[in-house]
């Protein structure tokens, strides 16, 4: 039973969103026929399918990994395969081999090549890390180009392709860690928990009966291909696309954008392919979640497993007990969210703003020059976008520069008075401190500013107490 609609269909985006977050309901009824909770894990793997990429689950023994994954390949409706890692398995156990084919009918021998298990829309690499190097490299061309290249000859996988990898993080013992490489091909690196007491108590009870459910398909590899097409169509802002890239930048300890404690605990950070898969998960979460946009609440709840298996601890973090979920946590909690844009303050307070920032620019002028000078009208700038139609605003008289006033001569021990800046007159100027009078002749001495003024002709007057 197929609910989601074919490509070839014409639909509004509000009804297929609606569509997809039914399929996804329906897909999840029927995985948890036969898998008691884990709904986080069950998230991600269609997380990872919808948004076409490849998924490592990580879990101790008995978590139903392998159950999970080939319960939601029945659910499907498609071509699946599993693939049992184990250290004896060669890259042509994988990809496929030649053999000689010999005609029946005129005896004539040929090569054939046999398509091997990765031939199929949904890979279970199991215990992954139980075989060499050299046989986990025949995933590295399945998992970028979806192709396979033997003898030559570079055949093609038919779309939808997914590569559903488990793997036991207690057993090192004939382990062989995955290369980096390998690692990053994978989009969601998932970890899984033990249930808690209700969900084990009733795995307990349904393993333990003669009760078999049927799981019924609900999408079809069609279907598929319909939603991971949608999904790349969910838009996503300039701001949440920043806030990837933040990110992921953030986590390389010989970059600049990177945190202190970046540079403490981590060897190396994650790559350009963080940012693009953060950027897709979160698409693909926000549809099945029936949203139409990324929000930066999907961005921080699809980092973890995107960033999860792109970092790499050094001793100093061996050392203190830190892990790799920790350096996420605390680096979302360093890493801001982008801004939304600038915020554009009412007309009044700008206008007020900006009034403030000039006054305190220019110096501020005297009493009597601020009494006589004429009021000046700032002008006003363009009105912000608002939706509400505006009152205008009074706009305050702004101050203007002091003009420069001549001094005059005030009798000695006088106060100063102000006076209105006027032109100064022609000819000679008196002496700034001393009477206005006729200027006296050249060579004659002049006091010192604040004592005894003499008078012309006559003697000179006891100073001021």
């Amino acid at each position: 039973m197929s609910t989601a609609p074919a490509p070839t269909q014409q639909m509004s985006p509000e009804e297929a969103v609606h569509r997809i977050s039914q399929a996804r309901q329906m897909l999840v009824g029927e995985v948890h026929k036969v898998i008691i909770g884990q709904d986080e894990m069950i998230e991600q793997m269609l997380i990872c399918m919808f948004a076409r990429g490849h998924c490592l689950t990580i879990g101790v023994p008995g978590l139903a990994k392998t159950l999970t994954i080939s319960t939601i390949a029945q659910a499907l409706a498609m071509k699946f395969s599993r693939i049992q890692f184990t250290p004896a398995l060669m890259p042509s156990d994988i990809t496929g081999t030649e053999i000689i084919d010999q005609d029946a009918s005129t005896g004539k021998r040929d090569f054939r090549f046999i398509h091997g298990p990765i031939f199929s829309n949904i890979v279970l690499a199991d215990e992954i890390n139980r075989t060499p190097p050299k046989t986990q490299a025949a995933l590295l061309q399945a998992m970028q180009e979806h192709e396979v290249t033997a003898a030559g000859t570079t055949y093609k996988l038919e779309p939808p392709f997914f590569v559903m990898a488990t793997q036991n993080p207690i057993e090192q013992e004939g382990t062989y860690p995955l290369p980096e490489a390998q690692l990053d091909r994978f989009m969601l690196s998932i970890n899984i928990g033990y249930p808690n007491r209700s969900e084990e108590r009733d795995i307990v009870l349904a393993t333990t009966q003669t009760v078999k459910q049927e799981i019924h398909p609900v999408l079809q590899g069609k279907d598929i291909i319909w939603i991971q097409q949608l999904v790349r169509q969910v838009p996503a802002s300039q701001h949440m696309v920043d806030y990837a890239v933040d990110l992921a930048r953030a986590t390389r300890p010989k970059e600049p954008p990177s945190p202190e404690f970046i540079k403490n605990w981590l060897a190396w950070g994650a790559g350009p392919r963080a940012a693009q898969n953060m950027i897709l998960g979160a698409k693909a979460r926000a549809i099945i979640h029936g949203r139409y946009a990324v929000s930066a609440e999907d961005i921080r709840h699809i980092s973890y497993p995107v960033l999860r298996h792109r970092l790499f601890t050094n001793f100093n973090a061996d050392a203190e007990g830190i892990d790799v979920d920790q350096v996420i946590e605390k680096l979302l909690a360093t890493v801001p969210e982008p801004s939304y844009g600038e915020t554009v303050a009412p007309r009044g307070r700008a206008d007020k703003k900006d009034k403030k920032s000039k006054a305190a620019a220019q110096p501020q002028a005297p009493a009597a020059a601020a009494a006589t000078a004429p009021a000046v009208q700032a002008p006003v700038g363009p009105a912000p976008v608002s939706p509400q139609p505006m009152a205008p605003q009074p706009v305050a008289p702004q101050s203007v520069a002091p003009q420069p006033v001549a001094p005059q001569a005030m009798p000695s021990g006088g106060p100063s008075q102000p006076s209105a800046p006027a032109a100064p007159p022609r000819g000679p100027q008196p002496v700034p401190g001393h009477p206005a009078g006729p200027t006296p002749p050249p060579g004659t001495p002049m006091p010192p500013p604040g004592g005894p003024t003499p008078l012309p002709g006559g003697p000179t007057p006891p100073p001021l107490r």
